[in-house]
């Protein structure tokens, strides 16, 4: 099976190529820019450009993100059971609504539940909702209003439901695994841990060749 691996920018690129040795060629790294749009539009163009005889089976969102502490700490990994858009929507005088409350649209992707199940396990990661959010949370008020919406949430990043979205339209089954760097809430760069996540990283999708050619494709 071949995989396509989006990550946003090239520290997050090279990080996990490092993990692959030159026998694995089934894999393919891409840097496509930080965001949804962003992720969506480089997932898009490189399942496009896929020839007809070696398509992808799988696409993978992935790189650095935060952590809501009481679930994922700092260096730990997270592998999505839900690829979740956590600001797609409006702001109503009663509050937020998702999208889908407006009556279209859709705000979350699944991911294939055996994968997840494999790659934690693989890999000592936790599994949990990864909301993907255009504005990084910067305050515990903010941190808290997204817990509350959504109990299950255990990390945030820029770029999942973008590449669950183009992968969706391409029929191929979407994956994400965060590393985390810092905690989701006030934004302390002191207390960041770009380095270790991103080691991190490197040695999660060290462990990850096996499970991704053991998969079967089944549970899509």
């Amino acid at each position: 099976m071949r995989v396509l691996v989006v990550t946003a920018v090239p520290a997050e690129r090279d990080a996990v190529t490092r993990a692959f040795g030159p026998e694995v060629r089934d894999v393919d790294v891409v840097a496509a820019g930080v965001g949804p749009a962003a992720a969506a539009a480089g997932t898009a163009t490189a399942l496009a450009l896929a020839s007809a005889t070696r398509p992808y089976g799988l696409a993978i969102s992935t790189g650095i993100g935060g952590g809501f502490a009481q679930v994922a700490p700092l260096a730990s990994l997270v592998v999505a059971d839900a690829i979740v858009a956590a600001d797609l929507g409006a702001e109503t005088p009663d509050g937020y609504l998702p999208v889908t409350a407006l009556g279209f649209g859709t705000v979350e992707h699944v991911p294939p539940a055996t994968l997840v199940r494999a790659v934690a396990d693989a890999t000592g990661a936790v599994t949990g909702t990864v909301l993907t959010v255009s504005t990084v949370t910067g305050s515990a008020a903010r941190a808290a209003e997204l817990r509350a919406r959504h109990a299950y949430a255990a990390a945030e990043a820029m770029e999942g439901f973008g590449v669950a979205e183009a992968a969706a339209r391409h029929g191929v089954p979407v994956l994400e695994i965060r590393a985390v760097s810092n905690a989701v809430g006030p934004r302390d760069r002191a207390a960041w841990r770009i380095g270790q996540a991103l080691e991190a990283l490197t040695g999660a999708f060290g462990k990850l060749v096996p499970v991704l050619r053991g998969w079967d494709g089944n549970d899509r």
